[in-house]
Order: structure tokens, then sequence, then C-alpha cells
């Protein structure tokens, strides 16, 4: 769906007339029914009056309804995949990731050391 019938169906659904809506936001009906129509862009300006208005997000306004993904899972992906993933995250998040994977490494090569110097005793 595109943000102008985003816009438009939550007037709709509250059961409100464009005026209304309008006067809320400070714009003029004319304007107003453009921007429902598609006829012009919502700016963020008009995007935030609106959030604020309905209590929702302006996220919530862009996507409504649609499917967007909230995690990434990088068990199905190949390992250059999940490489390129952690190439894309700031360097603050990359030395921690590179951190735990130093972190369980080490912990690995304890329990290898271990396990074979007690099977030898």
């Amino acid at each position: 769906m595109s943000v102008a019938s985003n816009i438009k169906r939550l007037r709709e659904e509250k059961g409100l007339l464009q005026k209304e809506v309008a006067a809320e936001v400070d714009l003029g009906v004319s304007h107003y029914s453009k921007i429902e129509n598609g006829q012009r862009e919502a700016s963020v300006d008009l995007l935030d009056k609106l959030s604020k208005f309905y209590g929702i997000t302006i996220d919530d306004i862009v996507h409504m309804g649609d499917d967007i993904p909230t995690d990434i899972v990088l068990e199905d992906k190949t390992t250059s995949e999940q490489m390129r993933l952690i190439s894309e995250l700031d360097e603050k998040d990359k030395s921690i990731v590179f951190g735990m994977i130093e972190t369980m490494l080490t912990k690995k090569k304890f329990k290898d050391f271990f396990t074979k110097n007690v099977a030898m005793l």
C-alpha cells in the first residue's frame, strides 16, 4: 500500500472526515485531500503530526500492513553471507561479535585440551 492510502485508511478506520484530520494537522482540506489521493507527497512533518494524532509511529503509517522482517537468522546463510552481514555492522558491534567468537574459540581450546589430557591420565 502507498503512504497516501495508509493515511486515508487510518482516517476512515477512526470514522473521521478529511476536514477534521486536516484541522488537527494544520493543513487546508484541499491540500490534505491531495495527499490522501496521492497527488502530493506527505512531508515528514505531516507524518510526524499524523503519527502523534493517531498514537502510532511514522513507521506504522509508512509500512502499514507490510510484512517487515524483524530478525535475520544467520543459520540459513552461507559463511560468506554471514561474514558480509557482520561486516555491515558498526565498529563497536563488530568488535563485540568478534570478541564473542574469540571467547568461544578459547573455551573450545581449553575444553579440548582438558579432554585430551584427562584421557591420558
